[in-house]
């Protein structure tokens, strides 16, 4: 049995996703008016403005943050965010996003190691990506029009709606009987659900686990237009809905959450066919950046010894009888997850012909997939770091040294971080070029997490960095400030104290980064402070993150 189903789950907020995002029902007329929004008058306003909104989904967020499946991988997080990007702009240019959201929700979506096909939304501009889901899927289409979906339930603010009859001080206490059904449920455990079921609160509450069709339609509508207008082939969404359809006919042993959260109807199959005749057509894109992409997750979303060994057999017939009707996408997707597991099995010459088999296979398709062999060149990388071939991974990467992506960005400082490893572990001095180049990519580091100051991982990075490089004070304030984008503030004031006590302690001290860490104590232990005091007024826990 795998381990992972019977530990205790952290993953409490994650399970939250079915309710929080199931509106209750409202009339059809209301879901089909040309501005769909709650006014300031509306019942979700009264009861759950923006800014609750959004320390509701942070508040969630705190406990998916530091779950282990909660996954952070800089090379799909960047493709999906990509992805988002190009939707929240096209639902913003429809209208769909007013001032007081448009600056308040945190418009972000994030990924879950999880084989299950499932995505969710948030309260607060937060939205759910499982690994399963995004392996399911065979073009950016079909992933473009689920992201649109769950986007449309953010700007239609359902979730608002869905708890539009509970009071504020009551919010928190109907997520904790929330969270604690779901995760009994996501354990499989019909004890734990039917014990915690039996009270009269998680009953009410269960009520919410069911979409409403309304909600449903007016989410179908709006993400089908937000899908089209992003430049995304409209037929995604109807496509995608088959797939679903046709896959948990075949198969669902309870891996598809999302159908029974977003149940579907022939009405609504039937309504994503009958838009396609009114959309505009698009230009076809390559599937081939996709299918690396669908690959990744494949590999990712369960790391078991037992899994990645039938992954790596994806590439041994690629080109032969066995797969002569497959096409480029494809092989191209079975050589790059026969890559990526053969790495994480260290299993390195099986890991080198599969990567100059995808790279063969990127360059060679009809219009040289740029995208796609920019994929298999960091995938490269990874799998020479991995195995502490350290020149050859900075070599392979010299190509992409350009641009100031965040997969480049963090590639580079870990060569370099495990480059000045290597030197300390063999007793010698590291070589010439790796200081230098620390001192390069904490200044990118530095410069990345000034506009993107949520990036935990950036942060532990550039932490890592500054202490190679005999910069304690700013080491310690970057871990902390990793603690700060995770939520955990009691974390974050710990290690900005012990900055204070070196600098107490005297020696070489920076002033003006002592200045800066004081002024975060301030600011962190207010926030603390201001967490605390909501949290006892709606009958919270006693003590924030």
């Amino acid at each position: 049995m795998n381990a992972r189903t019977t530990r205790p789950q952290r993953l409490l907020a994650l399970l939250c996703a079915a309710s929080l995002a199931s509106p209750l029902p409202w009339s059809a007329a209301h879901a089909q008016t040309t501005n769909p929004l709650p006014s300031l008058g509306d019942p979700a306003s009264e009861d759950l403005t923006v800014g609750d909104e959004r320390r509701f989904g942070e508040m969630i967020m705190r406990e998916i943050w530091r779950d282990p499946d909660y996954l952070d991988d800089p090379v799909l997080l960047e493709y999906v965010q990509t992805m988002w990007k190009r939707l929240l702009a096209a639902s913003r240019a429809s209208g769909n996003i007013p001032e007081d959201t448009e600056f308040r929700y945190a418009w972000e979506p994030f990924l879950v190691r999880d084989r299950n096909v499932n995505a969710f939304a948030l309260p607060g501009g937060y939205v759910g990506v499982y690994l399963g889901m995004l392996a399911l899927t065979d073009t950016p289409d079909e992933l473009a029009s689920v992201l649109a979906h769950e986007l449309s339930h953010v700007t239609q603010r359902h979730i608002a709606r869905s708890i539009s009859n509970s009071k504020r001080a009551s919010i928190l206490n109907a997520a904790s009987v929330l969270l604690a059904v779901l995760a009994a449920s996501r354990t499989r455990s019909t004890d734990a659900a039917g014990a915690i079921m039996n009270s009269g609160q998680a009953a009410a509450i269960q009520t919410q686990l069911n979409f409403s069709r309304d909600a449903e339609r007016e989410a179908d509508r709006v993400g089908f237009q937000v899908l089209s207008q992003a430049g995304y082939a409209p037929g995604g969404m109807a496509a995608m809905f088959e797939k679903l359809d046709q896959s948990s006919r075949i198969n669902d042993s309870g891996g598809f959450p999302y159908l029974r959260t977003h149940p579907l109807t022939v009405e609504r199959i039937g309504e994503a066919r009958a838009r396609l005749g009114t959309a505009s057509a698009v230009a076809p894109v390559s599937e081939l950046e996709h299918a690396v992409m669908a690959a990744r997750a494949r590999v990712l979303m369960d790391t078991r010894a037992e899994w990645l060994r039938s992954l790596q057999g994806g590439d041994a017939n690629t080109g032969k009888e066995a797969t002569a009707g497959a096409s480029v996408a494809q092989k191209l997707g079975a050589a790059y997850a026969s890559a990526f597991a053969s790495t994480l099995l260290r299993d390195w010459p099986r890991a080198d012909a599969a990567l100059a088999q995808a790279t063969v296979l990127a360059q060679g398709s009809p219009r040289h997939d740029d995208r796609a062999l920019r994929a298999v060149t960091l995938l490269k990388v990874e799998s020479l770091l991995a195995r502490g071939d350290l020149e050859r991974a900075e070599t392979a990467l010299d190509p992409l040294l350009a641009e100031t992506a965040r997969p480049v960005l963090l590639l580079q400082a870990q060569i370099a971080l495990a480059a000045a490893a290597q030197a300390s572990a063999a007793g010698r001095p590291p070589a010439p070029w790796v200081m230098p180049a620390l001192k390069k990519n904490a200044e990118s580091l530095q410069t990345w997490v000034t506009t993107r100051p949520r990036d935990a991982l950036a942060w532990g990075t550039l932490s890592q960095s500054w202490a190679k490089l005999d910069q304690p004070l700013r080491s310690l304030r970057a871990d902390a400030e990793a603690h700060v984008a995770i939520g955990d503030l009691r974390g974050a004031v710990e290690r900005l104290r012990a900055a204070q006590r070196l600098v107490r302690a005297g020696g070489q001290v920076d002033f003006i980064e002592a200045s800066v860490i004081d002024s975060r104590v301030r600011d962190i232990e207010g926030r603390r402070r201001a967490e605390l005091a909501e949290q006892k007024k709606s009958g919270g826990p006693a003590e924030p993150g």
